[in-house]
């Protein structure tokens, strides 16, 4: 055992270090919400990878979106597991589908589809309709599901009667349109996504070959929000491992939001009895929030299937986590509700509040407004930006595809092939200001945004190690750059309840919190009123330390009644 390794473990809590010790799989992880999962899962893999029982490059570590994979590798890489791959499920998939379709079938792999709803649309077209965007969408939705629950269309066909048809069709039409999708993509040679993982997992299965070779560069694997895996995801998984079990998964059954997708915490939840001999470990301390807030978010899941019971770390408490990462119990105030009369008046009492945090010392990137659904920001970053206060809508235009972000990477690119003696933060500085930054913020409100962006980029100087220069910042940049790794902007977060997973704020506001909203209107079964609970929980535990939550009554036919959970998670009305 090296003293490298030796020293991951250090700062690690009992639970934590159980997690990163036990390195033979098979492992599920139940890792409630700021609980320090994903420091648990990258501290047993670098432990694994420096203790020598792990070579690094035969780890692969799955995740969900590239940002979260981003974060894993930087992380990994951080602890000294150069080596270990992180990629999300399709990025990986899509990887190996490249390689091995020429050895296999002969020439190059399909081409991938960027996105959907224009084939959709061109498919509708063949049969005879016409839909507009939002149905367009719904249907993308729809081959989606059907594809991750492992449904051919006759399979569909069948079932088709029990879910939501996008309005101006009908079933039969709706499977019509399916058919023509498939039969599109077919003649001209193309696949979506899902056909990735689809194909993958039929070539594995059909080519011994193909599996041996993934199965000697791959051996050990964990999965990161393992709640959110599909059928179509779980049947690829289990041909990457074969007759194997070194599989570590960590998730949470109560954040299982995208079951509207066909993800299943169904898999998570029965890991026991598909590996008999598995370990479960709970991580249940949670150095996030502050009490009140844990216990508000504790009290809606009550009972629920999977649920953990989280406990507030306090500041004081005897423990070996660094203090620096623990929820500091600080006097806090009870999670609060307003009801409001209408939309407006949310929209400005909210702007108001954030405005007023910002004054007594909040940074405005470390408040966030979540909401239900992406059409009800507007109001909010209206409201936001009459009062001067930067806004950032989480899930609009990626950091790293703003053209004033580009620009600025490539000038930082031109000046790493020079030699420069300067320090890192004068020659950064400077290039940036060649591109139009400045020290003092504009006062013009519609250049702001490129002045936080280009901010942003600076403030990653401060991340380097001591020493680094320009071409290590260069070459950070384009790392970033490739996973998505974006940096903290200074302005107020406006975000769906869903894009927020796996973030967190200080301050959280949760906004349209009415019957109809949140829960949304359409949710009106049992299984769909959960997930919409689930979803709550989601936003409630995005809060380290105020939590402020929302809704409207409106007026004539559209009035409305407080949010369910809210009686649910025991706050007075």
């Amino acid at each position: 055992m090296t003293h490298a390794a030796d020293r991951i473990l250090e700062g690690l809590d009992p639970d934590q270090r159980e997690i990163a010790e036990c390195l033979r799989g098979p492992v599920a992880v139940l890792a409630g919400a700021g609980t320090g999962k994903t420091r648990a899962i990258t501290h047993r893999i670098a432990y694994g990878v420096l203790s020598g029982v792990y070579d690094a490059e035969r780890v692969l570590a799955v995740t969900f979106t590239r940002k979260a994979a981003g974060e894993l590798q930087g992380r990994l890489r951080g602890l000294g597991a150069e080596g270990v791959r992180a990629q999300t499920f399709h990025g990986a998939a899509l990887a190996q589908l490249g390689h091995f379709w020429p050895q296999f079938v002969g020439g190059a792999a399909p081409q991938v589809l960027p996105g959907k709803v224009a084939a959709i649309s061109q498919a509708v077209e063949a049969t005879g309709l016409r839909l507009g965007a939002e149905a367009l969408r719904d249907v993308a939705s729809e081959i989606e599901w059907r594809k991750t629950s492992m449904l051919s269309i006759d399979g569909y066909a069948a079932r088709v009667g029990d879910r939501p048809v996008p309005q101006g069709l009908t079933d039969e039409q709706l499977v019509d349109v399916h058919r023509a999708y498939a039969a599109l993509l077919e003649e001209r040679r193309q696949i979506d996504f899902e056909d990735v993982l689809v194909l993958l997992t039929g070539m594995l299965e059909s080519e011994p070959r193909a599996a041996l070779q993934m199965r000697e560069r791959y051996r050990f694997f964990t999965v990161d929000e393992f709640q959110d895996v599909s059928p179509l995801q779980h049947a690829l998984l289990k041909v990457w491992l074969g007759t194997r079990d070194e599989l570590c998964v960590v998730g949470d059954a109560s954040q299982t939001i995208y079951s509207f997708a066909g993800a299943s915490s169904s898999y998570l939840l029965r890991f026991g009895a598909e590996y008999p001999h598995a370990r479960e470990i709970r991580l249940e301390r949670n150095y996030r929030s502050v009490e009140p807030i844990v216990r508000l978010s504790n009290r809606l899941m009550r009972d629920r299937p999977g649920a953990l019971t989280l406990r507030a770390v306090r500041a004081d408490e005897d423990r070996t986590r660094p203090s620096a990462a623990a929820a500091k119990q600080r006097a806090a105030a009870a999670p609060s509700f307003g009801w409001f009369a209408s939309e407006h008046d949310e929209a400005e009492a909210v702007a108001d509040s954030i405005a007023a945090a910002i004054r007594a010392g909040t940074a405005a990137s470390e408040i966030a407004v979540l909401y239900r659904t992406n059409a009800q920001s507007a109001r909010f970053e209206e409201a936001l930006r009459r009062r001067e206060i930067g806004v950032r809508v989480h899930g609009a235009q990626r950091f790293f595809d703003r053209a004033d972000v580009r620009q600025a990477i490539m000038l930082i690119r031109g000046e790493a092939k020079v030699a420069d003696p300067r320090p890192l933060f004068q020659i950064v500085s400077d290039v940036l200001r060649a591109g139009g930054w400045s020290a003092q913020p504009p006062e013009v409100a519609a250049q702001r945004e490129k002045w936080e962006a280009l901010g942003a980029l600076l403030s990653l100087v401060d991340e380097m190690p001591d020493g680094a220069g320009i071409r290590e910042f260069s070459d950070e940049l384009l790392a970033r750059q490739r996973a998505h790794h974006e940096p903290t902007v200074e302005a107020v977060t406006l975000s769906a309840i869903h894009a927020a997973k796996g973030l967190e704020w200080s301050m959280v506001h949760v906004v349209g919190m009415s019957e109809g909203v949140l829960p949304i209107a359409h949710a009106t079964d049992d299984e769909a009123v959960a997930e919409e609970r689930r979803l709550c929980y989601v936003a409630f535990t995005r809060a380290r330390d105020v939590l402020r939550l929302s809704g409207v009554e409106g007026g004539g036919r559209a009035r409305r009644a407080p949010s369910r959970f809210i009686a649910e998670a025991g706050i007075a009305i």
